[in-house]
């Protein structure tokens, strides 16, 4: 499309709302208007040559008393969709009275088919009606959009000797007039950063670096795609269009079925209106309604690719209460099993359900075809990271890496998107990866690659050329190791975490002074016989300070029993809140004792021989206790980096081995950084003279100038 002609029709529809809406509806208002009449008018303009054959078919069905008309009107209007109203758009604009223009109107908008009837309820453009008469605008918006000066319609418009004068606009550049709205639109309610529509050039780049690294393998066959957060529904046409212009340089004949879910009304209405201009009726039933994480529009559905930019930083609270809370989850596209758990959960946290997106592809992929399935996700930096071991977000990348699904990700320039300048990361996932990418990843670092606009789009400064994307998809193509292209092995970016405990040391404060406090406490408590107990042990232990714990517990576990008292776990907590103290020259306070036969000691795990029958298994001091993160390819593994790490600095210690986790986590930064180049001393050395120099000559002429 001419840009000068794009550019004209966008700012003559934007014009629309400042001359005819500025003085009826807030600025944040003006959406309500003009997306649901540019979307009429295009479809009022693509009916418009087959007006009058439809309305004598409408006339010969009615005398045949037929009901259902609307297949048959549709096929005389040679679309999937059909008016059956006596108007056209043209037709209402010279109706002087507004109530008969309001009569007419909405005879006219009722007169739509069914499918039609949807997309007007989505929008609430009905609401409106009453507003716009009642301010006596609705015929001046409706002679603006019906103008000789732009044309919405997909023929072209002639002049008496049949030249063109205004070229017709074909469905994908009403598409980008759309998208381009709708982002002015946003941009003007301050929308959130996860509110964004996916430019023209990324959506681009993710077509290509989805089917061209398969495009060989592309055959006659039928293939369906998918994304569950499909916006106005670009993301699904480009692919479209994509995969048929391979298919047809390889000389293959494919069917494809589209299919998308979305949970904004309006962004709704445009992708069922847009797969209404193109001709496939059929394929509005496959855009589903709602959200994609709590009410699945296709849950029994798999697909060949899927592409989406889901909604990222924002919360899924309102999803995570309907699919049960976060214990109550039992959804097998985020709770699966892996690695001998049937329940390993991917469940991340509630202020940010991006990865849920990814997590639903995953469970849609197709495993009993030769392509498998193939997605490409946007996503922004936290997907990398975000989560410790154990987490939700990072369960579900170990459970990709973990499956060898994931192929690559690239990393976008920043400002590549209208509402958000933040970085962005394509994930390309997939369950039938080449030979020889098996068992490895690909990092590219494309945020160097971008070509500057001339005029800023909201937050978008940059964009990818023809050429940049060719450059990137090459390198996913090309695998191969080079500035901006890294290969690692899947367990690179896995992690043991270990819990590392030390041993609770208390000293006993047995001093009168100690004990007449714990006499007032246990007053306080209720239970004046562990006083008693405890003051016994106390006289006996001569009221010393005791450097082992143990041996008082032992004392007043023989005096417990003498009285038939028993210590239960409240009056043990009670006596160490307050008799004992935290103390590094006491001994270590034993947890248990178990049998040798049961229990084999090892000291990584904190379990001794306790002479020659017994284990001991110490009890933990909380205030102690650290985590360390080993990588898996650490040589030795977890015990060897304990060995070296750990045991040299704090000999005491062991791992709790019930508490350890598996996790992975990405780094961009990690392997692409370049550390700033410093200036050498040479250089430093050279500015400092030329200061220098520069400030005597200044002195001079001061001073010369006072002389």
């Amino acid at each position: 499309m001419n840009n000068q002609i794009y550019n004209q029709i966008v700012s003559f529809i934007w014009g629309i709302a400042d001359d005819c809406l500025r003085d009826v509806y807030v600025r944040g208002k003006y959406r309500d208007v003009i997306l649901p009449m540019t979307v009429i008018r295009r479809l009022d303009a693509v009916l418009e040559p087959t007006k009058e054959v439809v309305l004598q078919t409408k006339k010969m069905l009615d005398e045949a008393g037929v009901v259902n008309q609307t297949e048959a009107l549709c096929n005389t209007a040679g679309q999937a969709f059909c008016n059956a109203s006596p108007f056209t758009l043209k037709d209402l604009k010279s109706r002087s009275k507004q109530q008969q223009l309001k009569m007419d109107f909405i005879e006219y908008l009722d007169g739509f088919s069914p499918n039609v009837q949807e997309i007007l309820e989505k929008f609430k453009f009905r609401n409106q009606i009453d507003t716009m008469v009642e301010a006596d605008i609705l015929g001046a918006v409706i002679e603006k959009f019906v103008s000789p000066s732009i044309n919405l319609s997909p023929y072209p418009i002639k002049d008496d000797h049949d030249e063109i004068l205004i070229p017709g606009l074909d469905n994908h550049s009403m598409g980008v007039i759309f998208e381009e709205l709708i982002r002015k639109f946003n941009e003007e309610n301050n929308e959130e950063a996860g509110e964004h529509f996916t430019p023209r050039d990324v959506v681009e780049l993710m077509a290509d670096i989805t089917f061209l690294p398969i495009e060989d393998k592309i055959n006659d066959a039928t293939y369906v795609v998918y994304d569950g957060a499909c916006g106005t529904g670009g993301m699904l046409t480009i692919a479209d269009q994509r995969i048929h212009e391979l298919a047809e340089q390889h000389d293959k004949s494919i069917n494809t079925y589209l299919y998308g879910q979305e949970i904004n009304p309006e962004t709704y209405a445009i992708t069922k209106a847009d797969l209404l201009i193109k001709g496939e009726g059929s394929q509005t039933d496959n855009v589903a309604y709602g959200s994609t994480l709590s009410n699945d529009g296709f849950p029994t559905m798999n697909f060949d690719f899927m592409l989406s930019n889901p909604p990222y930083g924002k919360s899924w609270k309102t999803d995570l209460e309907r699919l049960g809370g976060k214990n109550g989850i039992s959804d097998t596209r985020f709770v699966v099993s892996h690695n001998e758990n049937p329940e390993f959960k991917m469940i991340p946290r509630s202020s940010d359900g991006q990865l849920l997106f990814l997590a639903n592809k995953i469970s849609k992929m197709k495993h009993d075809t030769e392509l498998g399935s193939r997605i490409v996700e946007v996503h922004n930096g936290s997907s990398l990271f975000t989560g410790d071991a154990g987490s939700g977000e990072s369960n579900l990348r170990r459970y990709i890496i973990e499956n060898d699904w994931l192929e690559a990700i690239i990393a976008l320039p920043e400002n590549m998107f209208y509402n958000t300048g933040i970085a962005t990361f394509i994930w390309i996932v997939t369950n039938r990866k080449a030979p020889h990418r098996r068992g490895k990843v690909q990092l590219i670092d494309a945020t160097s690659l971008k070509s500057s606009l001339r005029k800023n789009l909201g937050n978008k400064n940059c964009e990818f050329t023809a050429e940049i994307r060719q450059q990137i998809t090459q390198m996913l193509i090309d695998f191969k190791e080079t500035e901006l292209s890294k290969i690692f092995p899947n367990e690179e970016f896995g992690y043991h975490k270990i819990t590392v405990e030390r041993p609770l040391r208390l000293r006993v404060n047995l001093d009168k002074e100690s004990i007449e406090r714990f006499e007032t406490v246990c007053v306080r408590e209720k239970d004046p016989s562990l006083f008693e107990i405890v003051k016994v042990v106390a006289e006996k232990l001569q009221y010393l300070t005791i450097f082992d714990y143990n041996l008082f517990i032992m004392e007043l576990e023989k005096e417990a029993k003498k009285s038939n008292f028993k210590l239960s776990a409240k009056r043990i907590t009670l006596i160490k809140a307050f008799l004992t103290t935290i103390d590094e020259t006491a001994e270590k306070v034993i947890k248990k004792v178990h049998k040798a036969s049961k229990v084999e000691s090892n000291a990584l795990y904190g379990l001794y021989h306790l002479g020659k029958d017994n284990v001991v298994e110490y009890e933990p001091d909380s205030n102690l206790r650290d985590t360390e993160q080993i990588p898996l390819l650490h040589k030795g593994g977890i015990e060897q980096f304990f060995k070296d790490e750990v045991l040299s600095f704090a000999p005491d210690s062991w791992i709790d081995e019930s508490k350890n986790q598996i996790g992975y986590e990405l780094s961009f930064t990690k392997y692409f950084y370049k550390p700033v180049q410093l200036r050498t001393l040479d250089e430093i050395v050279a500015d400092i003279k030329a200061l220098e120099a520069e400030s005597d000559g200044l002195l001079n002429s001061i001073i010369g100038g006072k002389g």
